[in-house]
């Protein structure tokens, strides 16, 4: 290595590697799309020359954020939900009475592919102007192939035009659709043999997910849609333990699942099976606080057990209308007790793992991508702290610079 693309001077790295990381005073490398060197700036081999040198403004850069649980394609509104909830309606009885998941079902299968990609960029924006360079997106809000399909094309749509990492994942046993009314097994049926073969057949689904709940699938329902997914090739992850134990945490453990999200029920048998299985947990401080939620997820057992914990946005209309990466941050230090450096592991390296991408992302490494934030901050905890604030000066995702 003697001649590359850039080199970043002037500013001070949080590797993520191990604890933050820091290096202060540091120069980093990056030539054809990849970190190829990294270290204190006085250290930098004489020998490497760039056509380019960034002044990085005595900054802090950070690997680039990852939100790994969004269900940010939809159509629709559910404010009034909002209200209904604040005026004493419970989210079950709504659900149970046509609104909740079903509602945006309504209006997202009566849009078409260019009014869901001009409803969800909105969103998106909030998202990449804080830093956010990899995201999952769910489908779900479709419930038949028709709708799933046209969910996943503009998810896969957004990664193509903006400069963002996407991974999608199909979520087709997020709710019974009115037509399967009284027949769960016969949907859940459908979207093993019809929907998920298809779908997959189209190079639209990079996971599966589940929602596994009483008003959503029962465990048993849960595992076929495993079993289809593992005849595809393709990953689990599950929306687990969020109102109720239904034991979907161990379940999704049993399939070496990818993570399992929510989890505000979880018992010591399921943190045990998931730190076992190397599943990642998954926490929505969006939902809890927009729910106002009282049971806190086992932060304490997590810890103890070594389980990995990512934060997400878990962006959606009726449970976590939030399109701030930094605010989950926030409100997973002040309503779960996280400390600012697993605020930042949860949005960096174990949101990568929770995706499947540590290998790519996540950390500040010789020979991964070169996605990094550079952040106008004193130091890391500061991403934590600031309540509304947003301190990007500068974005790179696969070593292009964005302002």
């Amino acid at each position: 290595m003697s001649h590359v693309d850039t080199i970043w001077k002037n500013i001070h790295l949080a590797t993520m590697s191990v604890g933050y990381g820091e290096i202060r005073d540091a120069a980093l490398v990056v030539h054809a799309g990849k970190i190829v060197w990294l270290g204190e700036a006085a250290s930098l081999p004489e020998s490497i020359t760039a056509d380019e040198v960034r002044d990085g403004q005595g900054c802090w850069v950070t690997p680039g954020l990852i939100d790994c649980h969004t269900h940010l394609v939809y159509a629709g509104n559910r404010s009034n939900e909002f209200e209904a909830r604040l005026n004493g309606v419970a989210y079950e009885e709504i659900a149970r009475n046509g609104g909740g998941i079903l509602a945006t079902v309504n209006a997202t299968r009566a849009a078409s592919e260019e009014a869901l990609m001009q409803a969800c960029l909105p969103r998106l924006r909030h998202l990449l102007a804080e830093g956010v360079t990899t995201l999952e997106i769910k489908s779900g809000y479709g419930l038949d192939l028709e709708t799933e399909a046209r969910i996943l094309r503009v998810a896969r749509r957004i990664g193509r035009e903006y400069p963002v990492r996407v991974k999608t994942t199909f979520l087709g046993a997020h709710a019974l659709p009115p037509e399967f009314a009284g027949r769960p097994d016969d949907y859940i049926a459908q979207v093993c043999d019809v929907m998920l073969p298809a779908l997959v057949a189209e190079g639209l689904v990079d996971a599966v997910d589940v929602f596994c709940e009483k008003i959503g699938f029962s465990p048993a329902q849960t595992e076929r849609v495993f079993q289809a997914a593992h005849r595809c090739g393709l990953p689990v992850k599950l929306h687990a333990e969020q109102l109720s134990d239904q034991g979907g945490a161990a379940l999704t453990a049993r399939y070496h699942g990818l993570s399992a999200d929510h989890l505000e029920y979880l018992t010591e048998e399921g943190i045990a099976a998931m730190a076992e299985a190397g599943t990642v947990a998954v926490l929505l401080p969006g939902a809890f606080y927009f729910l106002r939620e009282t049971t806190y997820p086992p932060l304490a057992g997590l810890r103890a057990a070594g389980v990995p914990i990512a934060l997400a946005t878990d962006c959606n209309p009726g449970t976590s209308p939030l399109t701030s990466l930094l605010l989950t941050m926030n409100m997973a230090s002040t309503l779960f007790r996280m400390t600012p450096l697993e605020a930042l592991q949860g949005t960096t390296c174990h949101a990568a793992r929770a995706l499947g991408l540590l290998d790519e992302v996540g950390t500040l490494e010789v020979g991964k991508v070169a996605d990094f934030v550079l952040w106008q901050i004193d130091r890391p905890a500061d991403l934590s702290y600031l309540i509304g604030g947003n301190p990007l000066y500068m974005k790179v995702v696969s070593g292009k610079c964005l302002t």
